[in-house]
């Protein structure tokens, strides 16, 4: 079962694709965080949701930290990154294998892949947003937008 609405979002350090750890508490009174799950890297429609997100993030102003979270190595997220010109962390739950999406709610046991999982995490550590997309299902990111907008400046 996803983390809820309104619950406290379970926190984590992953390595991002420098091998550098990223805590989402680290973020805590600081910033609200952005947390998109992702099945994999290079994959059709994971690639057309990161970029979109990467060509439209003027639009979030500043205000939220995203986080992109896989499965994936670090070193397949770095290659990914550079290729496709991230401007934002792409994390990696590799090892132990799916423990943040699964933590989340959002791990699929049967291909091992974390599903389309999206959650927005104010400043508190609340998640103010929650949706989880199941495989083939692209996401409508107008929905997360609205709640990053709603947030409190």
């Amino acid at each position: 079962m996803a983390v809820e609405v309104g619950s406290q979002a379970p926190d984590f350090t992953l390595n991002d694709y420098n091998r550098q750890p990223v805590s989402l508490s680290s973020f805590r009174g600081e910033k609200p965080v952005l947390l998109v799950f992702y099945p994999f890297a290079f994959s059709g429609t994971c690639t057309g949701e990161l970029c979109q997100l990467r060509d439209e993030f003027d639009d979030y102003d500043g205000r939220v930290q995203v986080l992109g979270v896989s499965i994936d190595t670090v070193f397949s997220l770095k290659t990914w990154a550079e290729q496709q010109g991230y401007q934002f962390p792409l994390l990696s739950d590799f090892w132990p294998h799916g423990e943040v999406a699964k933590a989340y709610g959002v791990f699929n046991e049967g291909s091992g892949m974390a599903l389309r999982g999206t959650f927005l995490i104010d400043k508190d550590g609340v998640v103010r947003f929650a949706e989880v997309n199941q495989p083939g299902e692209p996401r409508d990111q107008s929905a997360w937008k609205k709640a990053v907008s709603e947030l409190p400046a």
